[in-house]
């Protein structure tokens, strides 16, 4: 008998096009300008805003659209580094929209993302945003991982995952035989617009009628401003850097870990359908090598997670000097890797050698071979990691003290499910914006 969880709500993938934060590729500027609509709300100009958004990704953009959806008189700008949205982290995951089984009950992460799942299927259905409700197999390929089966069973229970149920082997057999809203109501977003420095204003802009009334100047590394009086840094795989800039803690720090996807060959693809996960291992956030249909047809195989030498780092040999001296000198990652020194390895060795991976994907569909697999995309994970080598596993929100730390409110760690979790994580983003700069 190979026990197994099913859930039946489980996405495969968002149809390309269309995300949540309500933006999509047909409305796109130039590459380098600004996106501007100011269609309802109050028009805001390029250079002052009330309130900041620093990171143009998946939870940056929810956010901004939590904001401006409640408070339609406040001018609200978002500014990415990158001369288009959603390249690192938001543009590079699964696609997938996780139920909530993971994750340890009464967490953000739990919470969340069980909000997060519905209201991403409801959003989609109103946008007319195309997915596919696969469901998701969980499967123990060892004797030893059943009891971890049954304890997640129960912890998806607590979380209130819907339509979850364990199976048997021969209910496998029946499942897998062969195993644009912020910029509408007003909002600006800027590109190309890379934070380099976060301070209080020393004196108000030349011939601004607006006086003092913008305290805080956000410049980038060429030199333009932008004024707001308040900021929220979504800046992902660089929250640490943003909160160091603003003059709050760096930590928790963040490491990247890069994941690599494989593909299967088209010829093969009728070996998966729908999502096939192992039974994760509880020491580590990461959920294993697994198989994800996607919309366009593709099976994704993976990821791994391996330390990335670079925070943008998505090709093995990228290297940031930077980047790394950050990693040993100011995170826990020395003690970290000691701590789990075996499984880094191990991790390290599938990673140059697909044949062990194949090794693995055999476990749970053994007509798999070398042959039918192809190397594929990769992501990065900013991982939060504190100084003594310990992974953060849970949402972190912070802000800080004196003149910008009382301004400023910083999403310090959202890995995954922070997609599926975006709609739910930006709504509790605009509560805490609310109450904290009483707007």
């Amino acid at each position: 008998m190979v026990p197994a969880l099913r859930y039946l709500g489980s996405v495969c993938g968002l149809a390309r096009g269309g995300f949540p934060g309500g933006f999509s590729a047909a409305c796109a500027p130039a590459p380098g300008k600004p996106w501007l609509l100011c269609q309802g709300g109050r028009r805001a100009s390029t250079s002052s805003f009330d309130v900041v958004i620093i990171g143009g990704g998946i939870v940056g953009l929810a956010s901004a659209r939590a904001l401006i959806l409640r408070h339609p008189a406040l001018s609200i700008g978002v500014l990415e580094k990158e001369k288009d949205l959603a390249i690192h982290q938001t543009g590079h995951n699964s696609g997938v929209i996780h139920s909530g089984i993971y994750y340890k009950p009464e967490s953000l992460k739990a919470k969340l993302c069980v909000q997060g799942a519905a209201l991403i299927y409801e959003y989609c259905n109103q946008k007319g945003i195309s997915y596919k409700q696969c469901g998701k197999l969980i499967v123990a390929v060892e004797q030893e991982e059943i009891p971890r089966l049954k304890a997640l069973y129960e912890r998806g229970l607590q979380n209130g995952v819907q339509d979850l149920r364990l199976i048997q082997q021969e209910d496998i057999k029946k499942k897998e035989p062969y195993c644009r809203d912020f910029q509408e109501a007003g909002g600006s977003v800027l590109t190309n617009f890379e934070v380099e420095d976060i301070e209080m204003a020393k004196e108000s802009p030349s011939r601004s009628k607006d006086g003092m009334k913008y305290p805080i100047v956000i410049r980038n590394t060429k030199g333009e401003e932008v004024r707001c009086q308040y900021v929220v840094t979504c800046a992902g795989l660089h929250s640490d850097r943003i909160s160091e800039l603003s003059g709050c803690s760096p930590n928790p720090r963040i490491v990247p870990f890069r994941g690599d996807y494989l593909l299967l060959k088209p010829e093969k693809r009728y070996l998966v359908k729908g999502n096939i996960y192992p039974v994760p291992d509880s020491r580590f956030p990461f959920l294993g090598v697994h198989f994800t249909p996607r919309m366009d047809g593709s099976i994704w195989l993976g990821p791994n997670a391996v330390l990335a030498f670079k925070r943008e780092g998505y090709r093995p040999f990228d290297f940031s000097a930077r980047d790394i001296m950050d990693i040993i000198i100011k995170s826990g990652l020395i003690k970290l890797v000691f701590q789990n020194f075996s499984y880094g390895v191990n991790e390290m060795y599938k990673a140059c050698f697909l044949s062990a991976t194949v090794k693995h994907l055999q476990k749970f569909i053994p007509e798999i071979t070398i042959s039918d697999i192809l190397r594929g995309p990769a992501g990065v994970r900013a991982q939060a990691l504190d100084r003594d080598g310990n992974l953060v596993e849970d949402f972190v929100f912070d802000g800080g003290v004196g003149d910008i730390g009382n301004r400023i409110l910083h999403v310090r760690n959202a890995p995954s499910p922070a997609a599926t979790s975006s709609l739910a994580i930006s709504g509790m983003i605009a509560d805490e914006v609310q109450q904290r700069f009483e707007l």
